[in-house]
């Protein structure tokens, strides 16, 4: 028994033959076309191939569905699976289409809980329209919708939606949206989703090794990304000297060719992140800034300096820069993208992320605590839901 079989009913011009080769385009759908089946059958009855013409293929198909009650399309059908073999057991095959209730419960009886009905519909006059625009090369059509309505079996076609197990009005989305909702309902989307996205966290109060961590593992990636501020140092151990980033990704020095991004949820000291990439040779093309990363001023370095003995801060302003950016509604704050030093780095973040999905790059995201990282995925909360998980978790 096929591990699916879906089938297709809808009336003419209703999309049936667009969602079978597309499902058999992305999914290796095995479709299986009653319209070939009733050529073939013509053949061996009447010895030769009937015309190729809509109302004498309709005339014929409703002389099987009298004589055999609709089983012609079952029958045919279970043909077709013996010659697909050894396949045939994972196989999910697409009927385009059924035409009568008869035909869906022969098929219904013969493969039970395999057979998903799928019912295609749309406004009278969307159809009409469609029908005038359709050619098939070799098939000659009737003059008009209408008159190929006039054909009994054709008549109700649409009253098949009632005993459909899924729904579509076709008018109201694009092919590829009806695919995607077809294929849905059909669970044809893994629930798994390869990981792209890994992120390093700390723990605690930092000082876990993420740097190591992130500079070792960053081989594997194509994407390195930093979030949060300016920090202490991430000393990364590489011959024959150990390099230090403050804020560009730990990988930097360690990968020539993964591209660095430095994410909208950053605060930078301008200043030294260009003294930062002078030292390690960063390009443009390789660094890419997101133009809502916010700039930390001398204000900022000033007000935190008290607190680099009593609370360990690195008095580098990080604290006071995102504290004011999320406190003082309304003050204007300098963002990346006013600064002329960095605006050849400057790109949007959604973008070069969605390239590098589309791509099926994998990305490593060198996170501070918890607060840095909520800010990445503030930003990109489709990558929160969709692909991240942890690298690591140090303590």
């Amino acid at each position: 028994m096929p591990k699916q079989i879906v089938l297709l009913s809808g009336s003419i011009s209703a999309g049936k033959t667009s969602l079978s080769t597309r499902l058999k385009e992305q999914f290796s759908c095995h479709v299986f076309k009653t319209k070939e089946v009733i050529q073939s059958l013509a053949r061996q009855e009447l010895g030769h191939d009937i015309e190729s013409e809509r109302r004498a293929m309709q005339k014929f198909g409703e002389d099987l569905d009298k004589e055999t009650k609709g089983r012609w399309v079952r029958d045919a059908l279970s043909r077709f699976l013996r010659d697909l073999g050894a396949a045939g057991p994972d196989a999910i095959i697409v009927v385009d289409a059924v035409r009568i209730l008869d035909q869906i419960r022969a098929i219904r009886q013969a493969y039970s809980f395999s057979v998903v009905h799928l019912h295609l519909k749309a406004p009278p006059e969307v159809l009409a329209q469609r029908y005038q625009d359709r050619h098939v090369a070799g098939f000659r059509e009737l003059t008009s919708f209408s008159e190929a309505e006039k054909n009994k079996t054709e008549s109700r076609v649409r009253d098949l939606e009632d005993a459909a197990d899924f729904v579509v009005d076709t008018s109201r989305c694009l092919p590829q949206a009806v695919l995607v909702r077809a294929a849905t309902h059909l669970g044809l989307y893994s629930r798994a989703y390869g990981r792209r996205v890994d992120v390093v966290v700390g723990g605690q109060y930092g000082s876990e090794g993420k740097g190591h961590i992130t500079s070792y593992l960053s081989r594997e990636y194509s994407v390195l990304v930093r979030v949060g501020g300016p920090n202490a140092g991430h000393k990364v151990f590489q011959e024959p000297d150990p390099y230090t980033h403050h804020q560009l990704p730990s990988g930097t020095s360690r990968n020539a060719t993964a591209k660095l991004i430095l994410a909208p949820g950053c605060v930078l000291n301008a200043t030294k992140l260009m003294e930062e990439v002078a030292k390690y040779g960063v390009d443009a093309e390789r660094l890419s800034i997101d133009p809502q990363a916010m700039i930390i001023s001398a204000a900022d370095i000033k007000g935190e300096a008290g607190l680099v003995e009593r609370i360990g801060s690195t008095g580098q302003g990080v604290g006071f820069a995102t504290a004011r950016k999320i406190k003082v509604r309304g003050c204007k704050v300098a963002l990346a993208k006013d600064i002329s030093d960095l605006r050849p780095f400057i790109r949007e973040t959604w973008s070069l992320l969605e390239e590098a999905y589309r791509k099926n790059q994998k990305i490593l995201v060198e996170g501070t605590q918890g607060a840095g990282l909520s800010l990445f995925h503030g930003s990109y909360p489709h990558v929160t839901s969709r692909d991240t998980s942890v690298a690591g978790c140090l303590s």
